[in-house]
């Protein structure tokens, strides 16, 4: 009778070998659950910016398990007490954070369930493998919602310095060929310490803290909120708004069954029932991108101009500003538009439509950053930092757009 190894290593372009733990771990990771993070892709429709950002949150969550492994070492070496237990717990809760993540990540998070965080879908689905595995994420979930009283173990896993932030800097930045990104994890897991069972960072792990802060703030102005990735973004919402909008009126929108499902019906978190979760878990990017292939064909204006501006990257123009953009300029132009396609100004405006994007590297109101001094005494990085420009990342930068079609004149 044969046997599975399920002691295997992946080979990852940032990491190069990663160990899959225990055979605990090697079974989640087959799941069909997790294995459905394949075909999610990590960074949305950054790709049509970034040609190599077609990384997965597959690969996300395989190197936020393997610094996970690199932290506990790192802390047992240091004297930090952790049981096999806890240890295991970690390295499940890490692997699993970004489970509940529906097609392309953040761009559709509220519009396949209606106002519903990730994370939220994530704990569902936590909880669902917790009964078929017989109670074995009992402490992983304890730990992600951080109501266990070890709480550094809680900031490993969600913190301003966490595992997660760690890796998808470092490996979004090497993906999409952003040098800014570039982070020196190693360094900041090496000066990790717990004090009271608090996360900190060695006084000599400061400029590593700054680089990492710097890093992410660029990342974000760069990449995450890049203004062709944002435009592209809305676009694919409104698709799924008006395809949605479509079948309430009774006109049949076609697609794959579980993405079906979600058009058909409208679910909140409430409803979240096993079956619920289960059709969730059947959704990914190729739903969507099956769908908007047939729907640029489909007889409604609005759904098939949409559709096939993602399709053939022909995006809506995007005007960035510092101030609000007025409310009669894009009457005027809504007014417009609907005339010269001859559509209503409800249809017209699913292509002109305002925004903001916020932007803030590091937040004082959160858990701070704490810097464990020589002196044995714990300070906030954005106190102890020499940096003006650090302070300045405390502060959160808001920027207006504004999106219509290229054809019309100059807003």
């Amino acid at each position: 009778m044969s046997h599975t190894n399920k002691l295997k290593i992946f080979n990852d372009p940032i990491y190069g070998f990663i160990t899959i733990p225990n055979p605990f771990i090697y079974d989640l990771i087959q799941h069909p659950y997790f294995q459905r993070l394949r075909r999610i892709t990590q960074m949305g429709l950054s790709y049509l910016v970034y040609p190599g950002a077609n990384h997965t949150r597959f690969h996300h969550a395989l190197g936020c398990l393997h610094i996970m492994q690199k932290a506990v070492s790192v802390l047992r070496f240091k004297n930090v007490q952790i049981s096999e237990e806890e240890e295991n717990a970690l390295y499940v809760a890490i692997l699993l954070h970004d489970i509940g993540h529906g097609p392309f990540s953040h761009a559709m998070e509220h519009s396949i369930v209606e106002d519903v965080h990730h994370e939220e879908i994530s704990l569902l689905f936590m909880h669902k493998l917790n009964k078929e595995f017989d109670g074995k994420l009992s402490l992983a979930i304890q730990i992600f919602k951080g109501e266990y009283h070890r709480k550094f173990m809680f900031q490993l896993i969600s913190s301003q310095l966490d595992m997660d932030r760690m890796d998808y800097l470092k490996r979004d930045s090497f993906y999409s060929g952003v040098e800014e990104g570039k982070i020196n994890s190693d360094r900041l897991i090496q000066m990790m310490n717990v004090v009271d069972d608090v996360l900190v960072i060695e006084e000599k792990g400061i400029y590593s803290v700054e680089k990492f802060l710097m890093a992410r703030r660029l990342m974000y102005w760069q990449v995450y909120l890049h203004k062709t990735s944002l435009v592209a973004e809305e676009i694919l919402t409104r698709i799924l708004k008006r395809a949605k909008e479509l079948h309430q009126k009774g006109i049949e929108v076609d697609c794959s069954k579980p993405l079906s499902f979600f058009i058909q019906n409208k679910i909140v978190f409430d409803d979240f029932t096993d079956e619920i979760l289960n059709e969730f878990a059947k959704l990914d990017d190729t739903d969507i991108v099956g769908a908007i292939k047939n729907w640029q064909y489909h007889p409604d204006f609005v759904l098939s101009e949409l559709s096939k501006k993602i399709i053939n990257r022909n995006l809506l123009k995007i005007k960035m500003g510092e101030e609000k953009f007025p409310i009669e300029e894009i009457t005027k132009i809504t007014e417009n538009f609907a005339a010269q396609k001859e559509i209503s100004s409800v249809e017209a405006k699913y292509f002109i439509f305002k925004g903001k994007i916020k932007n803030q590297a590091y937040s004082k109101i959160a858990e701070p950053i704490r810097i464990l001094k020589k002196d044995g005494n714990l300070e906030d990085v954005a106190v102890l930092s020499d940096q003006l420009s650090l302070k300045a990342l405390s502060k959160q930068v808001i920027k207006y757009y504004l999106c219509f079609p290229k054809e019309l004149d100059k807003v």
